[in-house]
This record gives C-alpha cells, structure tokens and sequence, in this order.
C-alpha cells in the first residue's frame, strides 16, 4: 500500500522517471513518511494507554534498593521500553542519585534509553524486518549492560557535579492520575501530540536524508568503500553519527537507505547506535550533570563498544 502510494505520487502525478535519481528519491520518501507516520501514531497511542501507568518516580522505585545485577537487569529493561530521551537525562539522572542507585547502573540506564524503545523497535520491524531488528536490540541491550559495568569501574562518582549530590528531590505531592479508559484515552492523545511535536522533525529529515542516499549514491561506490570488507568504514559509521542528533526512530529511514544500497549490516548498526546515543547534543545534555573525565570515558566506551558490534556483525554477516 505505502509502495503503491510512493509510485502514485511520485510517477504518476509529478511524472518522473523511475529510473532517475529524483525520481527514486522522492519514490522513497513518501513511501517512507506516510509508512512510518502511520506506525509512529498507532503505536504511540496505544503505548500511551499502558503509559498512564508509569513514571519516572516508579522506574526509580523498581530500581531502587535492589542487588546490583537485578538492578542493572531492570534498568537496561525500564531504559528500553520506558519513553524517556536525552532530554530526559538530567532529571532522571539526579533522581536515580537522590534514590542511592549506583551510578554504574543509572549509565546502563542512560544507554538503553535513547538507543532502544518500543515505537523505534515496531517501526523497525515493519520497516526493516524482524532479524535486523533483533540483531539491533541485542546489542543495545549488550552494551548498556556491559557499557554501565565498565563505567562503575572507573568510580564515577568523583567526576558528578557538586550540586547533584546536594539536591533532594523529596517525594512531591503528585495528583492521582486518572486511570480510567477515558482518562488514559486522554493521556494517549496528549502523548500523540508530544512524541509528534518533538519527533516530526526529525523524523523528516532521516527520511530526507535517506531518500537522498537512496536515489543519488551510487551503488558501485557504496560496495567500493561502506561493504564489510572495509575495517574503516565502522569508525567512519560511528564518527558520522555523533554530529547528527536524532533517536532510534528518526535514524531508521536512513538505515534503511543504507541497507538497500548495500552497506554491511554491522556498519548501519553502528551508525545507528552512534546517532541515538552518542550525538554532541546528547554530550552536551550530560555534561550539566558530570565532569569532562566522566563525559569522556562515557564516549569512550560507548565508540568502541558500537565499533566492535558493527565488526562483529560484519564478520558473521
């Protein structure tokens, strides 16, 4: 239907030839957005009705006072299907510090949650298929766990702002949300509009940039310098994501893009890791809450945990 569409539009109504470069591109976009739209409205939406039944305060709750393997499980597992974002970093960062959760497992935390989550993992599946999208999953998984190990080695607790030791959140007094079917109705559609306002941007611009990708790169040239053969092309993957900024939902046009035109599956893996969790403004969001040492080993070890995901997948693919 979304194919049929995308060749109604772009080689019926704007009449353009199949087999030129625009006329592929534009093919690609729409066929992406209206695709993509339409998933990311419906699985918002009914996300949003189980939502109403979680918040930041209760993900501190479940992690809260736990051994420290049952906590690193459940924050990697809150991280990818809970809907907080980068933005969301700095709160959710003091309130797991204000809980006396150890900093170890609040970064395996901060991992999964911008590189994995529910809409990113359906959208992917409709877009990409099931195996690339278990293949991206178990990764993110992998390094926010083992990501969250190696910076609790490093006591990262020296390099926290001052102020974050200082601040005591307390226990607010919060309105009882409204749990009925009409009142999550209404939660549903507020977080619709939310996730959109922030996300269609976004969005459109992975789209574009993946409708570019697909009808102007040349294949012989993607196959020459992005196939698996090439050790170079994963830090190059990893490089390029870290001036883009986007979530694991805008970047899948993109990946998509790249896996028609033939670059390895390892590299887009990696590519995609890199811009959902390791962009500049992501850094920039953390560094108000720890030190340059702290922020520095962060990217560290998450840019060579993405590179050795995207080899390794390239050797097995």
């Amino acid at each position: 239907m979304f194919e049929a569409l995308g060749a109604l539009i772009a080689f019926r109504l704007l009449h353009l030839d199949p087999a030129s470069g625009l006329g592929a591109a534009v093919h690609f976009f729409v066929m992406d957005a209206t695709k993509i739209f339409v998933l990311l409205v419906s699985v918002i939406y009914v996300m949003g009705l189980l939502r109403a039944l979680l918040s930041p305060e209760r993900v501190r709750a479940f992690v809260r006072g736990r051994p420290d393997w049952q906590a690193r499980g459940l924050a990697v597992t809150l991280g990818a299907v809970t809907p907080f974002c980068s933005c969301s970093s700095v709160p959710l960062f003091i309130g797991f510090v204000e809980a006396g959760i150890p900093l170890g497992v609040t970064f395996s935390f901060l991992i999964a949650s911008p590189m994995i989550n529910e809409v990113a993992v359906i959208i992917l599946i409709g877009v990409l298929g099931w195996k690339l999208t278990a293949l991206y999953v178990l990764a993110g998984l992998a390094v926010a766990w083992f990501g969250g190990i190696i910076m609790q080695q490093f006591r990262p607790e020296r390099w926290v702002e001052e102020y974050v030791w200082k601040i005591r959140l307390g226990e607010a007094q919060r309105v009882a949300p409204d749990l009925s079917l009409c009142g999550r109705h209404r939660f549903a559609l507020a977080e619709v509009r939310e996730i959109l306002r922030r996300l269609w941007l976004w969005v459109l611009i992975g789209i574009g940039v993946g409708a570019l990708f697909h009808g102007f790169v040349p294949e012989n040239w993607v196959s020459r310098y992005l196939s698996g053969a090439t050790w170079y092309t994963v830090p190059a993957a990893v490089l390029l994501g870290i001036p883009l900024y986007s979530n694991a939902t805008g970047v899948i046009p993109v990946a998509e893009a790249m896996l028609t035109k033939g670059v390895a599956v390892g590299t887009t893996l990696a590519f995609m890791m890199s811009v959902a969790a390791l962009s500049v403004p992501e850094m920039l969001i953390l560094r108000k809450v720890i030190r340059w040492p702290a922020l520095a080993l962060f990217a560290g070890v998450l840019a060579v945990a993405f590179m050795l995901v995207g080899w390794g997948f390239n050797l097995i693919d």
